[in-house]
């Protein structure tokens, strides 16, 4: 532990020296390059010509409002935090979430930031070169262009907007911090004595560190922000405060108007009714659109860390609606969102769950089997599902399953595998004081792993340069968050992720029934996203390897979620079909054809040769008609429960 902090200290002090150096170059350059005596002089550059007295007084006013703003929220912080005191729970807020890349930058080694040789000679070459090409024609009274951005010699898009390049002070922060960040990152790939997955760890870390670090995130380093503020007196300012004291007073990040969407009306709107429910989820069935409908009914499981509905988005995105339209009958599990009466819900409740709403639809359609999808983490426990019911002689009940960037052998797990080391779970374990993992920690890990895109850029946009949230349903279910059964979550973690147990013939049971993967026959369906970092391709693949069954593999265009989410309308992305029994995913793509589009008609073809007889579409087909007892409209309430 006195290593560690050791080097988290010299981790620490290497980067403050190295801003605090970068710093004063810059105060010296503002004063000397704009042509001021001290460093004040040159922020005037940035002040429109001819301010007067009322536009200080704007300036007055909104730095007023700021500290109105700013003394209201610090009220309620303390309101909060002696509420959750006096209740015994967690004072730990989930805005706090830098408490990840905190516990990561435990694991740099010392040797990381040692060898600062070359980085002085890379800054001392750069300073060099952006110094001359501003400062040559100083002399001879002519003006210094801004270089363009492919003569530079790092480019990021973060600094793509011209005020970036437009003065040598700003030039060279950016393009040192591309340059430090580069370094710190070619250090550990160089590092001798780490093994793999330390390595990765490690990269991981220096990457979300690098990100954090960046100087467009912080006020008086942007140009950008710098000009907004001058352009509408610091109501910019305002704006953005606002917005972060909302999302503090929330513990998360917004991402969205949160006032755009409405369940049931423009999200999770494909017409349905409840007709099954038990503590741990509700059971809907989606009302038919077509005169006859396939006999063999699907039951969709979607992943319980989400709400269900990114498979009903808008109707123009909706995965389920399209499916209805298909002539299918259709149902979905609504998990609940987990609270402190669910603290015991284990891995054998999950598996119990998907078993039971087989049994349901089976009894209420009169039917012998059902087609099944599992989405990610509710693929894998559909997977351990066909298992138990293959060990039970039942797996007949189970026509077909289709399985959506789901993971079943988690050695190559990916980027998610940097949450798990024993310090995290740890740290994890004491988030849960009431039995269930705030889904905000959820959000905000997976958020991480994406840093540049789903945090830094929105604390730019929202919070220093004041815009307006947009309206996007996918990212309004990205931030619609699930509590987690802790219990359940851990063992998940540490069973599945780091000890990869599943894939072991009977290292793990269910309801008194052990797997083994290598049982199951039923016939399946395989998608991958190409681009996802969440369950990687390759991770996916391994199914194939384990499952006995006939098997199509598809690998998709995108990621985790566009990947799955992409209806034939609108003509994105593309898909490959290969060999499915090719001895590796590699092999698969070589032998694979590209086509483009979505590949949901494909997949609904597959679907087809599985078994092809239809029926009409009455009685209890149609969900809530005459005779017909059910719960509630759809989406139901457990998806609004938070």
């Amino acid at each position: 532990m006195a290593d560690d902090k050791q080097t988290t200290d010299a981790a620490a002090d290497s980067i403050r020296s190295f801003f605090d150096l970068q710093s004063d170059a810059m105060r010296e350059m503002f004063a000397g390059a704009m042509g001021g005596a001290r460093p004040e002089d040159g922020v005037r550059a940035f002040l429109p010509q001819g301010i007067d007295q009322a536009d200080l007084g704007d300036w007055a006013n909104s730095s007023a409002q700021l500290q109105k703003l700013w003394l209201d929220f610090a009220a309620h912080q303390a309101r909060a935090t002696a509420e959750k005191a006096t209740r015994g729970t967690n004072p730990l807020d989930p805005a706090q979430w830098l408490v990840i890349s905190q516990s990561m930058l435990g694991q740099m080694p010392q040797g990381l930031l040692a060898a600062q040789s070359k980085l002085t000679q890379d800054s001392l070459q750069l300073w060099q070169g952006v110094a001359q090409q501003f400062f040559a024609g100083a002399a001879t009274g002519a003006p210094s262009a801004a270089p363009d951005p492919a003569a530079l010699p790092k480019n990021d898009r973060r600094f793509s907007d011209p005020a970036w390049r437009e003065h040598p002070a700003f030039l060279l922060l950016h393009q040192t911090y591309l340059m430090l960040a580069e370094y710190f990152r070619t250090s550990v790939q160089e590092m001798d004595g780490l093994d793999k997955v330390k390595r990765q760890s490690l990269e991981f870390a220096v990457g979300a560190l690098a990100e954090a670090m960046s100087p467009d995130n912080f006020l008086l380093l942007n140009p950008v922000v710098m000009k907004r503020t001058v352009e509408s007196r610091g109501a910019n300012l305002v704006r953005g405060m606002q917005h972060l004291i909302n999302d503090m007073k929330r513990g998360q990040l917004t991402h969205t108007d949160p006032d755009a969407f409405r369940l049931g009306e423009n999200l999770a709107a494909t017409p349905g009714k409840v007709v099954h429910e038990t503590p741990l989820y509700q059971l809907i069935q989606y009302s038919p659109s077509t005169d006859t409908v396939l006999e063999v009914p699907l039951i969709i499981f979607p992943p319980w860390i989400n709400r269900f509905y990114i498979l009903d988005l808008t109707p123009k995105k909706s995965f389920i609606k399209w499916a209805v339209d298909q002539g299918i009958s259709v149902f979905v599990v609504s998990w609940k969102s987990a609270d402190e009466t669910m603290a015991d819900v284990v891995w054998d409740d999950y598996i119990r769950a998907q078993i039971e709403s087989v049994d349901h639809v089976r009894a209420r359609l009169d039917v012998p089997h059902v087609h099944t999808i599992g989405y990610c983490v509710a693929g894998t426990t559909l997977a351990a599902s066909l298992a138990v019911l293959t060990r039970r002689d039942e797996a007949d009940k189970v026509k077909s399953a289709t399985f959506f960037t789901a993971q079943v052998d988690f050695e190559k797990s990916g980027e998610l595998k940097h949450f798990i080391d024993d310090g995290q779970l740890e740290m994890i374990g004491k988030l849960c004081p009431d039995g269930y993992l705030d889904g905000r920690y959820l959000a905000a890990t997976f958020n991480a792993l994406r840093g540049k895109d789903l945090i830094w850029s929105y604390v730019v946009n929202n919070y220093l340069l004041g815009e307006d949230y947009p309206a996007f349903d996918l990212l309004h279910w990205n931030g619609d968050v699930t509590n987690l059964p802790s219990k359940w979550h851990g063992a998940y973690l540490r069973d599945l992720y780091r000890d990869n147990k599943l894939v072991d013939p009977d290292a793990l049971s269910a309801d008194g029934t052990p797997i083994d993967l290598t049982c199951v026959t039923t016939p399946a369906f395989v998608q991958a996203g190409r681009e996802d970092h969440i369950a990687p391709a390759e991770s996916v693949w391994r199914i194939t390897e384990h499952f006995k069954g006939p098997m199509e593999f598809l690998l998709a265009g995108s990621g985790h979620i566009a990947g799955v989410v992409n209806p034939p309308a609108a003509n994105k992305y593309q898909y490959w079909l290969g060999d499915s029994k090719a001895p590796s995913l590699k092999a698969f793509v070589e032998s694979a054809d590209e086509h483009p589009g979505s590949w949901w008609p494909h997949w609904l073809e597959w679907l087809h040769k599985q078994s092809d007889a239809r029926v009409p579409a009455k009685g209890k087909r149609v969900p809530g008609g005459k005779g017909d007892n059910v719960i509630e409209d759809a989406p139901g309430r457990y998806v609004k429960t938070r």
